[in-house]
């Protein structure tokens, strides 16, 4: 149970002057800056090895005007990435968390390459939908896993200690909020108490917590939940009780693409190079080209809260990059056939409705033309044989919502001003998304959790 209790215990088992709670990529960026500022630095995982939410993930950041965009020739800047930002949210965000993040990401991915090794790259031969330009960088695997396992030995190596194990149910803070340390659950049921200096909340959302989801995001209640499990709430239910400011608890990333029943994510690059989805009947039911984040609704509004993601070797092949997808193939939930027919014989779809659904989908991308949902299929390339198919659910991957943070990351209070020593990064935080799932823009999540684990621990570890 999360709590925060009035005042220390008789005595801390041990103090340190940073102390993190979560060693997903927030958590872990977080304590590297913390270190590197001069402070010493403990990081609390609820698990026996950090993964989190990131681990999940694609693992890819959004960052403009990087070394790596440069190189393939791309042209971004701040400004560019922060009007998509403010414009896939309805302008509901913060401007000025959205420029701060757009101005720092890129320097703290190139801070992360060089100080510490991890070989970034650009994903340079797809599109995410709402940029406005190829942004998105990623190890090389494109997998979440092995950007913790990257952060987790960087930290390792720069001397951050890292508790695994340790479950922190309660804060300990004094009558002006400040917070004195915390307790920790341990696996044998022993009790762990440690004091601090400054504490930095990095263990994300409530999207593990069918109470708050269905508070929050009602929507969302029965889907899928593709996050952390340790995903319950701490942070907010910890700041509730400091009266900390919270904002846009609704706004949550979902997922349109989560093969049904491996649960394996499928990358939406299968939409964007040009595929479609379409439902048990054999139709569309949706413009495909919003998003992801919002099209995880949609997807469980269709009969037996599935559909078909439809497209074809070629896109196979761009979606290879990713080891989700390959992982799919290799568990046999990629489907593959030369004709329409086929394949929905294959997949047990209505084979006459959905070879008139390729044939319109076919005939809109021949004559460039705008569907009844409003997707355009101008200049969209053309499905050819072979097909594929893979049958997905909507999931809910983590909230977007969460405690209200200034420029250096710290608390703010929702009387104003800030708490004194408590920071909040990635979904602890309340990121850039707004309050409803289709103000996701593709890679908030590790913007918010990467760009302000570095500025909380720099703060931070400079205040120790």
């Amino acid at each position: 149970m999360s709590e925060v209790v009035k005042g220390a215990p008789p005595a801390f088992g041990a103090t340190t002057q940073v102390l993190v709670i979560g060693a997903g990529a927030g958590g872990l960026v977080a304590a590297l800056a913390a270190r590197e500022a001069g402070a010493e630095v403990l990081v609390l995982e609820r698990d026996s090895l950090p993964r989190g939410s990131t681990a999940l993930s694609a693992g890819l950041v959004p960052a403009p005007g990087t070394r790596w965009q440069s190189t393939a020739g791309v042209a971004d800047d701040a400004a560019r990435f922060a009007a998509d930002i403010m414009a896939k949210a309805q302008n509901e965000p913060d401007p000025a968390l959205v420029g701060l993040l757009t101005q720092s990401i890129a320097p703290t991915l190139e801070w992360l390459a060089d100080a510490y090794g991890l070989g970034f790259s650009l994903v340079d031969d797809f599109d995410y939908p709402g940029h406005s330009a190829r942004r998105m960088h990623g190890l090389p695997s494109r997998s979440g896993e092995a950007l913790i396992d990257a952060l987790r030995q960087a930290a390792e190596g720069a001397g951050v200690d890292i508790l695994c194990d340790a479950h922190v149910t309660r804060l300990y803070a004094d009558e002006s909020g400040r917070i004195l340390g915390v307790a920790a659950r341990r696996p044998d049921g022993g009790v762990e108490t440690i004091g601090c200096d400054a504490l930095i909340l990095a263990c994300n959302g409530y999207g593990g917590s069918k109470a708050l989801v269905s508070e929050h995001i009602p929507a969302m209640a029965e889907a899928l939940y593709f996050g952390h499990v340790g995903n319950q709430g701490d942070a907010i239910l910890w700041g509730a009780a400091l009266g900390a400011a919270r904002r846009h608890l609704s706004g949550h990333q979902g997922h349109g693409s989560v093969a049904h029943p491996a649960g394996i994510l499928i990358t939406w690059a299968t939409m964007t190079e040009g595929g479609v989805q379409v439902n048990a009947e054999g139709a569309r039911f949706s413009d495909e080209s919003h998003g992801y984040s919002e099209q995880a609704a949609a997807v469980l509004r269709q009969p037996g809260a599935v559909a078909w993601s439809i497209f074809d070797s070629r896109i196979a092949g761009v979606a290879r990059q990713f080891e989700d997808f390959k992982r799919a193939e290799a568990m046999g939930c990629v489907l593959v056939a030369d004709d329409p027919a086929t394949l929905a014989a294959r997949a047990g779809l209505p084979a006459q409705r959905f070879v008139e659904t390729m044939a319109e989908v076919a005939d809109l991308k021949a004559r460039g033309a705008r569907d009844g949902f409003g997707r355009n299929f101008a200049g969209v390339r053309p499905l050819a044989p072979p097909y594929c198919a893979v049958r997905v659910t909507g999931a809910l991957f983590h909230t977007q919502g969460g405690l209200v943070v200034d420029g250096a990351a710290r608390v703010m209070r929702e009387s104003g001003g800030v708490l004194p020593n408590l920071f909040a990064v990635g979904g602890a935080a309340c990121g850039v998304s707004g309050s409803e799932a289709s103000g996701y823009l593709s890679g908030n999540g590790l913007l918010s959790a990467v760009g302000l684990g570095r500025i909380a621990g720099t703060a931070a570890g400079r205040a120790s």
